[in-house]
């Protein structure tokens, strides 16, 4: 219907510039919206407004002049104009219902487009350090990365997921140390407890594993435990397999998958780190200061020079990042976008203005980030701050644990990357209409319970006649179902193109609302064969939209609830 409105707003154009009545080169950009007061139609456009003041005419006598023009249209009811010049469309019920049809022969690839043309993206997201379990903020970015994934396959994309493990630095050499103080039979209460070691429980269970020599069995590789207590290279290798499978049955949990898994000691053993450096120095970006070799990431837009390499000789940690970014474009990725914690921002500027000074044709402002906020965790109001096995944090697993997938995945893509998320556990568990992801569910739930009883009752949906009788729809409440469902499409498409997957989760919300509503206000079962078939037609489409819709966001479509 959109699309049709502003085929027709185009024609009227055509028309006005024919006559005159609007300069010639004149090419504005149609825009037409979903109403919000339904009174006032079902699309609106500020097409009058906007060519007013070049046609030199008031918008409402503009507005006049374009409805005059539009053709005749069996699409739409009736024009009006509301305001300063607002036209509003009021959609023929025919037409409008005409969506149903469109669904249902669509299934499971309505809303999908080939928008992307298969361009390879690669969506780089959670990349946490191996030396814990995940925590919520990871699962925050495991969802909303994980989602924007999903997206862009529904529109066409060829993308590779990808998790890029900090498997090198300080961090590492802290956990393998702390290993081997439990490996001893040190506590962190001892005085010999490594001043920055991890203090949760599951550091415990590595040690407990190493000392047995067990094998563990990470994504590309085999880890036999040595079990010699002073052998500290073997315990590292080991602390890290271990906590990379570890974090791998989080996300199986989580339902997130990846296609690659790379390594920040593969930039090194492969000399990708050095390289870099030394193609720096050769472009003429670098310095020597101190005894440290920096580099002018001030040329490139940031507020000072950054230190490479230390006067130690150890590197700085943005100079991987840099050669990481560079190795990603020499696989070919001419888009990228990292899913990162917003403790990243300071990052951003100094990882491009370094590839910039590579000088390897990388384009400004690659790659493409999406940062979230911290999520706090509330039961009964008050935050949640510790997890026993994990010592200092809330894990993955234990929202799970607690609230299930579902609720998990929703609650943490139903919010803007940006904003700050308190996750309320009671609210996530709980079997009411405040619980946006049950809501959503139930919707879908309710139309599998409809269908039950028509069949119970011997009245199965007729498709056929369904087809022929969608005209009947013609209730308001009916209208608003498939009005929403029309702009499914255009939800997944924009979603998409600005990374953003809480406005897939936000359509969910309002098409339940407006099925509720309706199933409410519109008797489903009526001796009206062709209206009750029409009727359960609608709930089909609708079922269908929030099962497409819900598999973006990874979360499922129960039939009972």
């Amino acid at each position: 219907m959109k699309e049709t409105i502003i085929s027709l707003l185009e024609n009227a154009l055509d028309t006005l510039k024919q006559q005159g009545t609007l300069p010639a080169d004149i090419e504005p950009t149609i825009k037409v919206d979903p109403t919000k007061d339904k009174a006032h139609g079902d699309y609106a456009s500020n097409l009058a407004l906007l060519l007013a003041k070049p046609a030199g005419r008031k918008p409402r006598d503009l507005a006049e002049a374009l409805i005059a023009a539009l053709p005749a249209s069996d699409a739409v009811e009736k024009v009006e104009i509301a305001g300063p010049g607002f036209i509003n469309f009021f959609a023929a019920t025919d037409a409008a219902a005409q969506v149903v049809r469109q669904v249902l022969d669509a299934g499971d690839t309505f809303g999908r487009s080939l928008a992307g043309r298969g361009q390879k993206v690669q969506v780089e997201f959670v990349s946490a350090n191996p030396t814990g379990p995940l925590h919520v903020g990871h699962g925050r970015g495991a969802a909303i990365g994980d989602c924007i994934s999903r997206l862009l396959e529904a529109t066409g994309f060829d993308v590779t997921r990808e998790f890029y493990y900090n498997d090198a630095g300080a961090q590492i050499a802290n956990l393998a140390l702390s290993v081997q103080a439990r490996a001893k039979g040190l506590t962190p209460d001892d005085d010999a407890w490594p001043a920055d070691g991890y203090r949760g429980d599951y550091i415990i269970e590595v040690a407990n594993d190493y000392l047995a020599g067990e094998t563990v069995h990470a994504d590309d590789r085999h880890v036999i435990a040595k079990a010699d207590p002073d052998d500290l290279d073997a315990i590292r290798e080991f602390a890290v397999a271990w906590l990379r499978r570890e974090q791998d049955l989080d996300l199986k949990a989580f339902g997130v998958s990846f296609d690659v898994y790379f390594l920040e000691s593969s930039l090194y053993r492969e000399g990708k780190v050095e390289e870099a450096v030394e193609r720096l120095i050769e472009k003429g970006h670098t310095y020597e200061q101190d005894g440290a070799l920096w580099l002018r990431t001030t040329d490139f837009g940031d507020d000072k020079d950054r230190v490479m390499r230390k006067s130690d000789g150890s590197y700085t940690y943005f100079l991987p990042d840099v050669a990481y970014h560079l190795n990603k474009w020499q696989r070919g990725f001419t888009t990228v976008i990292n899913e990162q914690g917003a403790d990243h921002h300071s990052t951003v500027t100094r990882v491009r203005a370094g590839l910039q000074a590579l000088e390897a044709g990388i384009p400004r402002g690659w790659p493409d980030y999406v940062l979230h906020q911290m999520v706090m965790v509330t039961r009964s109001g008050v935050e949640v701050k510790l997890s026993k096995r994990a010592g200092s944090y809330v894990t993955v697993r234990d929202l799970i644990d607690e609230v299930g997938r579902d609720a998990t995945r929703f609650f943490l893509a139903a919010r803007r990357a940006d904003s700050q998320l308190t996750f309320d556990i009671d609210l996530a568990r709980s079997q009411s209409n405040d619980n946006p992801v049950y809501y959503v569910q139930y919707a879908h739930a309710r139309v599998c319970s409809m269908l039950r009883k028509a069949e119970a009752q011997g009245l199965g949906f007729d498709h056929d006649l369904a087809m022929v009788s969608l005209a009947k729809l013609d209730a308001d409440q009916e209208k608003a179902v498939m009005n929403r469902l029309a702009r499914f499409p255009e939800v997944v498409d924009h979603a998409a193109a600005s990374r953003e997957p809480q406005q897939v989760a936000q359509y969910l919300l309002d098409l339940a609302a407006e099925f509720h509503s309706c199933y409410n206000a519109v008797k489903v079962m009526v001796d009206d064969d062709e209206l009750r078939n029409a009727r359960l037609a609608l709930g089909l489409a609708t079922r269908q939209v929030l099962r497409n819709g819900l598999d973006l966001l990874g979360v499922g479509a129960p039939e009972e609830m």
